[in-house]
């Protein structure tokens, strides 16, 4: 029942027949020496990962999570990772956290040592940052030029823009960016003026009173909680749907949110220095109905 908590993990092959994944799994002092110098993910962000929201004992989107880590294994020609040994690692490290409480959850896929044997795997778990302020306020927010135009991915796949690599200089750049600007975040758009995603986040629209998010695709996340916003949304009666969205529809939307794992749903208070229109009745309900989840 202690954080910071790291384990590591032996990947078995995605076909394995193994059930019982003890063996493969070794706990770890957060305070220690865990990589190799030779490490890839270190020195060349040569890896993937992913990271869930545990609340109050629960993890959440578990299965879309490991999905879309195997996806990104797939697109960067690493091992594909075995679902179940996964799942057990998640339970095993939410068994040994505290049970009350926001928790990230972050798990790992790197190449290993170049030239070794097998690749590196780990989960690390921490308390989640405080997001209750940007939750209730909402964010100001920048458009950046992604640099790419529409479709890139699709022509240029070893560009790896639908993978969810360790290689994130780019996005944190641009949240610095931002904040140079007097906002707290950004989003992406293609170089032919249509709307991507923030560097931590999906975008999530209301225009007309229908709730849109760019289709995803080669170069855009399929974002988890996003999927889980919109089964709210369609819950509640409203219209969801994917599809691209030109920036001018962004400007003139009704409201905006960036939907992550770990912060939740945030409104668009600010674009471009401009005051932005944001919903707070529907974000808190959003929210309430997020951190209700208990899987």
């Amino acid at each position: 029942m202690r954080l910071p908590f790291t384990l590591l993990i032996d990947p078995v092959p995605a076909d394995s027949l193994q059930q019982d994944f003890a063996d493969t799994f070794r706990e770890m002092d957060s305070s220690a020496p865990a990589l190799r110098v030779g490490e890839l993910s270190t020195q060349r962000g040569d890896g993937v990962f992913e990271t869930l929201a545990v609340v109050n004992g629960h993890p959440q989107e578990v299965e879309p999570h490991i999905s879309r880590l195997r996806n990104s294994a797939r697109i960067c020609d690493l091992p594909v990772p075995n679902a179940d040994q996964w799942r057990a690692a998640i339970a095993y490290v939410v068994s040994r956290v505290p049970q009350r409480g926001e928790i990230a959850l972050k798990f790992v896929l790197s190449r290993g040592v170049e030239h070794g044997p097998a690749p590196t795997a780990w989960l690390h778990a921490a308390a989640a940052a405080d997001f209750s302020i940007v939750r209730a306020n909402g964010v100001r927010v920048i458009t950046l030029d992604r640099g790419y135009p529409r479709g890139v991915a699709e022509r240029a796949p070893w560009l790896l823009m639908g993978a969810k690599t360790l290689s994130y200089a780019v996005n944190m750049a641009a949240i610095r960016e931002a904040h140079r600007r007097d906002a707290d975040d950004t989003i992406f758009l293609t170089t032919d003026g249509f709307v991507m995603e923030g560097p931590t986040s999906s975008v999530v629209l209301r225009i007309g009173g229908e709730y849109v998010t760019p289709a995803p695709s080669g170069a855009i996340l399929h974002g988890t909680t996003q999927q889980s916003m919109f089964d709210y949304l369609r819950a509640q009666g409203a219209s969801v749907g994917y599809r691209d969205v030109t920036v001018e529809e962004l400007r003139q939307a009704d409201a905006a949110w960036l939907v992550s794992s770990v912060r939740l749903a945030v409104s668009v208070v600010a674009l471009d220095g401009a005051a932005f229109a944001a919903d707070q009745a529907l974000t808190d309900a959003l929210n309430t109905y997020l951190l209700a989840r208990t899987a």
